[in-house]
């Protein structure tokens, strides 16, 4: 990648394109953006508002140099469920915060080392199942959204109608779609399988009813206790080396080298303080969107303040109470449906990094720690007891990391 600007030519900007463009980018990351708070128990208007926080925390830090938007991030979907139920929602948010913390500390010692012992410490055998355990550790979750299981005013029947047909639009959307529809499959789900829930009359209105036009997100404040830190910090690892890819990707569109300049430990920096910041006030954790960044080829608009209009857009819909309510008023089914789709999606990506590795699985080695990070993050192992307590995801990941550092390396005879 060469830092030529002038092979990616940028269309002539105006104030009123900039404000339309940056609502643009808000629309094409709405359905993922409050997808994760809706799957998690959070607050959809405190996740738009933290979205918004957190893109311009980020776009400080970087000093306005990459085109990016960040909002909630998929990765941390299943481990945020399990610790809701486990440790509840305040000491969840106090773990995702020092999960933030934990992308500061990766910023700075890439600024004095360098990402060379980034790869040696997380090479794509441990990554690729860790990426796996995320995916489908909480699968059942999924399924028992879509057959209604977690409804108790919507029939079999009824949910299966509305988790496939949401499904199915979504599919054809991502597969089929061309140009802007195919960055906005989720919220096709979405719409779709909520107006079929409308017709079917399995949507309660009332909260849309009593909720006014403008009020104050429901705000939470984090609490801090061990184990729940201890679950949700190692999930930051996956995610912060995906971090590299999507700078990588932003950065072939644009033809810069954000690894460069800003350089990745900016970018790494204002990742972990804007998940940070989020869990600060109740919202999910950040990461940038790789549909944001399709919408960036599609439009050619790599202005970063257009990412900056986009953000303020979000705030101000997070105090539009009655959108906030509406967003709650989606059936379970049509997010379980969706959920299959999207669980399943993040368990490819992990073994598309195994496979793009090109190393052997059947040698003892990598055999053994890819088969131990499974078994230990989807069949539920846990470690410890009381405040100190190991389990799925977490401990997943820290047992791939030992086996890797105290493993002898594979012979090349045994490729």
């Amino acid at each position: 990648m060469t830092d030529n600007s002038s092979a990616a030519p940028m269309p002539a900007e105006s104030l009123p394109r900039t404000l339309l463009t940056g609502a643009q980018m808000l629309f094409v990351a709405f359905g993922a953006l409050v997808l994760v708070p809706l799957l998690t128990g959070l607050d959809p208007s405190v996740a738009l508002f933290t979205a918004g926080a957190g893109t311009l925390v980020f776009h400080a830090v970087t000093r306005q140099s990459v085109p990016v938007f960040l909002a909630s991030s998929f990765a941390f979907i299943a481990p945020i469920q399990g610790s809701v139920a486990n440790f509840g929602i305040p000491a969840t948010l106090g773990g995702l915060f020092a999960a933030g913390l934990v992308y500061v500390a990766i910023s700075q010692v890439v600024r004095l080392k360098g990402t060379a012992w980034l790869h040696r410490l997380l090479p794509p055998v441990v990554v690729g199942p860790v990426i796996m355990v995320i995916g489908l550790a909480l699968a059942p979750v999924a399924v028992n959204m879509a057959t209604g299981e977690t409804s108790d005013t919507i029939s079999y029947g009824q949910a299966i109608t509305l988790s496939m047909l949401s499904l199915l639009v979504t599919l054809i959307l991502a597969v089929f779609g061309r140009g802007l529809l195919r960055l906005v499959p989720i919220m096709g789900g979405i719409l779709v399988g909520y107006s079929l829930g409308l017709a079917m009359g399995v949507v309660d209105m009332t909260p849309v009813r009593e909720a006014g036009w403008l009020e104050l997100p429901n705000f939470v404040a984090p609490t801090f206790h061990l184990s729940a830190i201890l679950f949700m910090i190692p999930v930051a690892i996956a995610p912060a080396v995906e971090h590299i890819g999507d700078m990588i990707a932003i950065g072939s569109v644009t033809r810069k080298n954000y690894l460069e300049k800003p350089g990745l430990h900016r970018t790494l920096l204002g990742d972990g303080l804007a998940t940070s910041v989020a869990a600060l006030f109740g919202g999910p954790p950040n990461t940038t969107y790789s549909e944001v960044t399709g919408a960036v080829t599609l439009t050619r608009n790599f202005n970063p303040r257009i990412m900056i209009v986009a953000a303020f857009v979000a705030i101000i819909l997070a105090f539009v109470a009655k959108l906030g309510a509406l967003l709650q008023t989606i059936p379970a089914p049509v997010m379980g449906g969706i959920m299959t789709l999207l669980f399943g999606s993040i368990a490819v990506v992990g073994m598309n990094t195994l496979v793009r590795a090109g190393q052997a699985l059947t040698v003892p080695r990598n055999l053994v720690v890819v088969s131990l990070i499974l078994v230990f993050g989807i069949g539920g192992m846990q470690v410890g007891g009381g405040q100190f307590v190991l389990q799925g995801v977490s401990l997943a990941a820290l047992v791939g990391i030992v086996l890797n550092l105290v493993l002898p390396p594979a012979k090349d005879t045994e490729y």
